[in-house]
């Protein structure tokens, strides 16, 4: 990395989920407008070596970059807001800081040396937080923080930043977000919270240099003066993140308050834009302002949690935008799905999604799903295991396959149209072995997809150990449902349609995790395009 390299370090204090995820990419954005090159990392505290065997309840969606690595879903909103491409280096949690540290200790590596949290952890940690050995040169490198001020497992997170401030000098930077509550009954906001945190973080060595105050309600001039006065930090560096209507207008609220000049001027970084900034961002919000159409979108999943299909969500919400569409989400849980209950939960929806997953539990109530939606023509978009319950419900009622179903859910049938890959067949472990990251699908002439994309060979991320069981091919084919993306080098299926409906289209990987708010994903539009208004 450059001696030019600045480095930005959010922390977050008094409680949790209040959005530095969200402020990490906004800060990001807005360096690019100014003309920087920059990266996002996040740093764990928990001890698991990453969030792919994370329950979606514990942590909520796991985000795939291109090279493969599963990672906390804020690097989805790093990506969607930035457009940069994250990669495994961006992803640390304590558990692979460990790791590599008693790997080494085994090694030989610290000769004979008593292994300690410091330095040798807080080592490690600063050597990724310095990204030593990306061979990619950044003017900012920004590293979110996860977890909360105080925690036990975030202290060696801490020590590293700490110490790289020091090291470092005017090249980082702290930034701290806590929560300015309201009390209703007293009818005030309270500072409090957030001079307790600051005091905690200044406890720990560190002195933050801006604040961000996460609010419910507007700020008044008073409270930042108050709050610059007794957290030491200067009146012009701090600023409010109030509820917005939509997580896209934080970026412009954050340039509106001189965030970014205020970044700029302490790391002695100079300001590049003139009046532009945000200029394509903020014709994103004005399309969205302006949505006339709305539609009913039903999420057909088995996590009843908000966070478990984030990529999904924001891609139909962008994909709206550009559709000027304001996209309704109605969460259906399959696993309560029955017969009886299928015009309820899906006879006014405009289309529907068939969520990805792992596992028995909720899989016949999405079959179910895709039944109703194949004989009423509902346009419906399968992802990776909705694709495969696309796959299984089409066997069972148009194929004549009872009992068709998939190795992963049945050990015993007769019909695996959907089987377990070749290569996974003898893994142990579960851990980082499926087939992850990004794969080339050459799509059929002719075919729906081929003219969604515009092109003949695609790349797209996966997550998955099954696949579609290709000696089945022909009998689809027959009966309707085309095989009309193929990777060229396995021959894996990697998209079905029917093309006699008005859209069914079914992708064995992840396009949500390609779809930002300046590029939307092509099926993603095409997909809200021609859904049922």
């Amino acid at each position: 990395m450059s001696l030019e390299t600045s480095y930005i370090f959010v922390t977050g204090g008094v409680v949790s989920s209040l959005g530095k995820g969200i402020i990490s990419a906004s800060i990001g954005k807005l360096l690019q407008e100014h003309g920087y090159r920059i990266t996002i990392q996040k740093f764990d505290p928990y001890i698991n070596i990453d969030p792919g065997t994370l329950n979606p309840y514990e942590h909520g969606e796991c985000y795939v970059t291109m090279d493969g690595m599963e990672t906390d879903l804020d690097l989805g909103h790093y990506e969607r807001f930035t457009g940069i491409h994250t990669n495994r280096n961006n992803s640390v949690t304590t558990g692979k800081i460990y790791q590599t540290v008693i790997d080494k200790e085994r090694r030989g590596d610290y000769l004979g040396k008593t292994i300690q949290v410091v330095p040798h952890i807080t080592d490690e940690i600063k050597r990724r937080m310095l990204r030593v050995d990306d061979p990619e040169d950044y003017d900012f490198v920004i590293t979110e923080i996860g977890g909360t001020i105080g925690d036990i497992e975030s202290a060696p997170f801490m020590e590293a930043v700490r110490q790289l401030k020091w090291e470092l000098g005017n090249r980082a930077l702290s930034v701290h977000l806590t929560y300015v509550p309201y009390l209703k009954a007293a009818g005030e906001l309270k500072t409090k919270p957030t001079q307790h945190s600051v005091k905690e973080l200044q406890g720990m060595g560190i002195q933050p240099d801006i604040l961000i105050l996460r609010t419910e309600l507007h700020l008044e001039e008073s409270i930042l003066q108050k709050v610059a006065a007794f957290c030491n930090v200067s009146p012009d560096s701090v600023v409010q993140s109030e509820d917005l209507p939509s997580i896209y207008e934080v970026p412009v609220n954050m340039h509106r308050q001189g965030l970014d000049l205020a970044i700029l001027r302490k790391l002695g970084k100079e300001a590049k834009a003139g009046d532009g900034v945000l200029s394509k961002w903020k014709n994103v919000l004005a399309m969205q302002a302006a949505a006339t159409q709305e539609v009913t979108v039903a999420l057909v999943g088995k996590y009843d949690l908000q966070d478990a299909y984030k990529s999904i969500r924001e891609s139909l919400y962008i994909a709206g935008i550009y559709n000027k569409t304001k996209v309704h989400i109605k969460f259906v849980n399959s696993e309560w799905l029955t017969a009886d209950g299928l015009e309820e939960a899906l006879g006014t929806v405009g289309g529907m999604i068939i969520c990805p997953g792992f596992g028995q539990r909720g899989i016949e109530g999405k079959i179910l799903a895709v039944q109703y939606a194949r004989e009423h023509d509902i346009p419906t978009f399968g992802i990776c295991l909705g694709m495969q319950m696309m796959v299984i419900e089409f066997a069972r009622n148009v194929l004549g396959l009872s009992d068709a179903d998939s190795r992963e859910m049945s050990a015993t049938t007769q019909h695996n149209v959907i089987d377990i890959m070749a290569d996974q067949k003898n893994l142990t472990r579960m851990g980082g072995t499926m087939r992850l990251g990004a794969y080339a699908c050459r799509l059929k002439p002719d075919s729906r997809v081929r003219a969604i994309y515009g092109k003949e060979i695609v790349e797209e991320r996966h997550r998955h150990r099954y696949e579609f069981n290709s000696e089945y091919t022909e009998a689809y084919e027959q009966a309707g449902m085309q095989c009309v993306g193929h990777n060229p080098e396995s021959h894996l299926t990697e998209i079905v349609e029917i093309p006699t409906l008005r859209w069914f289209i079914g992708t064995q990987f992840h396009p949500e995790y390609s779809s930002t708010v300046q590029k939307p994903h092509p099926l993603f539009l095409d997909f809200i395009k021609n859904l049922k208004k």
